[in-house]
Formats: structure tokens, C-alpha cells, sequence
């Protein structure tokens, strides 16, 4: 998506294997922007300050590029992961870190996943592959990832409400 809003509304959907939703999300008019690739994400925390009020940050390398993220805390939804996001690119991942570090935050988390990044005009697709199983993400409007789902087949039964370090931490990786 070429504009981010500062509030992500994303839903996570559990599939079989990301291999048959390539033609699909082709034929709903994505085109695929990023194909799969390993992605590395650590998320930083500070005593876990960042932790106890529900935020996040992350640094992510992935397709090239290094970026850092702040996440804040979720927004209720039963369905949707919806929560304030900002995001930078980082030129110098090293001096980040030893900022980070000088800053008192210290990595806390790593997680390793294969990621495919589809794109069209409202929505971002993501096939993801982890040590866990494979997902969908749906990033964009809240009408248009409800439409998307329900075009590709996958019933909200389907939707995974856990965060990706939830999921790491609950099957004892990360």
C-alpha cells in the first residue's frame, strides 16, 4: 500500500499452505509486489515498559530494507487486530541498535518467517510461512478485508486474534 494510515487494521487468517491462495488473491486483482522471503523481526522492550501498556517495538528486516515500528495498544475488536502503528525506514540498522541499546532497551524477542507481500488499492496481502503454520494477513479497510476473506473462501472461524509474537511465544520459539 503506497499511504499507511496511523491506525493498522489488519485481520490474520490460519490456511493450509500459501502455495493455492497465489492465483486467488492474483484473480481478486493483487499483483504480487514482494515475492516470499525470509523476514527477521526483534522487538525491544525496556523492563518491559513498552510490554505492560499493550505496545511494541520492532525492528523488522525484510525484501532489502530495515524498518522500525511502533505499535500501540489494540483497539477492542472481535475480529480485527486494530491498533495506532507508526513506521520508519532505518538507513543504519547497527546504529539503531547500539541507540536502542544506549536508550536502555534491549532485544527481547526474535522471530524468523517466510513472507510474500501482495498488493491492490485499499489492501495489502501477506503470505506468511512460520515455524508454526502458514497466514494470511489482510491489511487495509475494515469493509475490504471482510470482502477479501469472504471472497477467497475463508470462513472468520479461520482468523488467528493471537499477535505473531503471541504465536511465537505459545509454541515456545522466539
Amino acid at each position: 500500500m503506497k499511504h499507511k494510515s496511523a491506525i493498522e487494521t489488519e485481520l490474520k487468517l490460519r490456511i493450509p499452505a500459501t502455495g493455492p491462495y497465489r492465483p486467488l488473491l492474483e484473480a481478486l486483482g493483487f499483483h504480487e509486489v514482494h515475492p516470499a522471503q525470509a523476514e527477521i523481526s526483534v522487538l525491544w522492550d525496556r523492563d518491559g515498559s513498552l510490554r505492560a501498556v499493550g505496545s511494541a517495538l520492532r525492528t523488522r528486516s525484510y525484501a532489502g530494507q530495515s524498518r522500525l515500528t511502533w505499535k500501540g495498544p489494540k483497539i477492542p475488536d472481535a475480529m480485527l487486530k486494530i491498533r495506532p502503528e507508526q513506521e520508519s525506514g532505518i538507513e543504519n540498522p547497527e546504529a539503531l541498535e547500539a541507540i536502542l541499546r544506549a536508550l536502555g532497551y534491549a532485544p527481547v524477542m526474535r522471530m524468523e518467517k517466510v513472507r510474500a507481500v501482495w498488493e491492490r488499492t485499499e489492501l495489502e496481502a501477506c503470505l506468511d510461512e512460520t515455524p508454526f503454520g502458514c497466514y494470511l494477513e489482510l491489511e487495509g479497510d475494515p469493509q475490504a478485508i471482510r470482502v477479501a476473506m469472504e471472497s477467497l473462501g475463508l470462513a472468520p472461524d479461520r482468523a488467528e486474534t493471537r499477535s505473531y509474537p503471541e504465536l511465537f511465544a505459545a509454541n515456545g520459539l522466539g
